[in-house]
């Protein structure tokens, strides 16, 4: 049997399990839009654990991360790696229990959007409007992320042109998640997170067997300069995007570049990031108790350190064994797809490399349910029309997600896309325009309605700003959106709340219930 026919097997019957999934669960998304957008706040605590973690990561963690590594070496791969894991292990221990309760103080908000805007009990939806617009804007991008990691994949493996197989992978992602909702991409997510971790870790033990172990690793590593260091950083030589190959056969490095301090903080700070993740905190609101949060932690970050420990140990074994194969930025993404190949006979590396799909799976699903949730339930029902049944928020959030997937396609649609890339500009988006809004809301009393709007506005228009304008000045502007735009956000919230008139009484009350409520769960 053919290796591809064994490999479309294996992802066949993977794509199978999760269609089924959908199907099962398709009756209670049915029922309301409450279970299709949260479930119902029903999750236990090992599935909200992979589901916050395995539609967190999508596919860059299998294809972008190892990328990274594999093109310019330790550095840039493994700080980012770092900021992370921090970020993941602050973002559970401080904001998950604490969210889910104010959540439910502050009208049984079931989105974001939902939550900011009923805690401070606005009559002019404006940062409800604000919010879903900014989540439709990012999602989108985020989404297009996903449907490219599909198209490099499917082309990779099967040799098909990129577009064709993009297209195709998009369209199952959207049947999927137009069918079962937030309980069928909860629970996939679940079965998806120990795939991709099983993947990862697999693929990363048989490449130190292949390169001789961890030893042979590093003195081959080093050989290269800068590529195995966490102060330095290697330089491909290319030309017109493509690096050069000596005579010798080897691919050609320059001089190593330093890696300062300045560019470490920079890349540490994608941690700020998870503070303003829509579909990590939707989990938060979703799990059953709040006491089960503390177990949840512990899952989701021995997960996580597992999964970017050998996401950026695949992308640096994987220069080593083939140095050749892969001589632009974009097609370095596809280091784990190459590995696998090799690694494996064709049935298991099919299993193998449904990690990926996993991931994409997972992560598009949840970025296409939240953007349809901003729009029906936020801007349709909150602001449009407040009568507007359940079943017709419902068909709202259908239709918008097919309206997201489509110009989430038209953005996919180039093949030179570089996930990290793609990633990393949404990921800055979400983590400025939400991150300090949601911290301060969480923790802050003083907050004010007008300083939370100044917050996600400056968080947000700046991530466009410092990316488009201010970054390509080079120098000390060289670094993250996502540093500058979450600091500034911070600094407007804070003069504007101190600007303006405190809040109600109602809601400093509501604030103080919520952390006696924090205490006694």
């Amino acid at each position: 049997m053919e290796a591809s026919v064994q490999i479309s097997i294996a992802m066949t019957l993977y794509i199978a399990m999760v269609i089924g999934i959908g199907i099962f669960y398709a009756r209670r998304a049915s029922e309301s839009s409450d279970n299709f957008l949260i479930g119902g706040r029903s999750l236990g605590p090992w599935v909200t654990a992979m589901a916050a973690e395995a539609s967190d990561m999508s596919g860059w963690l299998l294809m972008g991360l190892p990328g990274v590594a594999y093109w310019c070496g330790l550095s840039d791969a493994v700080w980012t790696a770092i900021g992370l894991a921090i970020g993941t292990y602050l973002n559970w221990f401080f904001v998950a229990k604490r969210l889910r309760i104010y959540s439910h103080v502050a009208g049984d908000a079931i989105t974001i959007p939902d939550f900011l805007s009923n805690r401070f009990k606005e009559d002019k939806k404006i940062i409800l409007t604000i919010s879903a617009v900014f989540i439709l804007v990012f999602f989108t991008v985020y989404a297009a992320s996903c449907f490219v990691t599909v198209g490099k994949l499917f082309s990779t493996l099967f040799e098909v042109k990129y577009v064709y197989m993009m297209i195709a992978g998009a369209i199952f992602v959207v049947i999927y998640t137009f069918i079962g909702g937030f309980l069928a991409e909860s629970a996939s997510d679940f079965m998806q997170g120990i795939i991709m971790v099983f993947a990862l870790t697999a693929v990363l033990l048989f490449g130190i067997f292949q390169v001789g172990g961890i030893k042979e690793l590093i003195a081959n590593a080093k050989t290269i300069p800068g590529f195995f260091d966490f102060f330095g950083i290697a330089q491909p030589q290319v030309v017109d995007g493509v690096q050069q190959v000596g005579e010798n056969g080897q691919a050609l490095f320059g001089e190593a570049s330093s890696y300062g301090l300045l560019t470490i903080i920079s890349t540490l700070s994608w941690g700020l990031g998870y503070f303003g993740m829509p579909h990590v905190l939707l989990k938060f609101m979703a799990i059953n108790k709040p006491s089960e949060i503390t177990v949840s932690r512990r899952i989701a970050v021995v997960w996580v350190i597992i999964s970017l420990t050998a996401a950026v140990g695949i992308g640096i074994i994987g220069r080593i064994l083939f140095p050749t194969e892969l001589l632009t930025q974009s097609d370095a993404e596809s280091i784990f797809v190459i590995m696998s190949m090799n690694f494996f006979v064709p049935f298991i590396a099919g299993i193998i490399m449904a990690g990926i799909l996993a991931a994409t799976i997972s992560s598009s699903d949840s970025y296409l349910l939240i953007a349809a949730s901003a729009l029906s339930k936020n801007i349709y029902q909150g602001i449009l029309k407040k009568e507007a049944t359940d079943k017709q928020v419902l068909m709202v959030s259908r239709l918008t997600l097919l309206i997201v997937a489509l110009i989430a396609v038209i953005i996919a649609l180039n093949e030179n896309s570089v996930i990290f890339t793609v990633v990393s500009f949404a990921w800055a988006g979400f983590g400025a325009t939400f991150g300090p809004v949601m911290l301060f809301s969480l923790f802050w009393k003083r907050l004010t309605r007008e300083g939370a709007i100044a917050g996600m506005i400056t968080g947000g228009c700046m991530v466009f700003i410092w990316n488009l304008l201010i970054r390509p000045l080079g120098g000390i502007f060289n670094i993250y959106e996502l540093l500058p735009a979450f600091v500034l956000s911070c600094i407007a919230i804070v003069v504007t709340s101190y600007l303006t008139t405190e809040e109600s009484k109602e809601v400093q009350e509501d604030f103080d219930l919520v952390g006696k409520m924090e205490v006694s769960a």
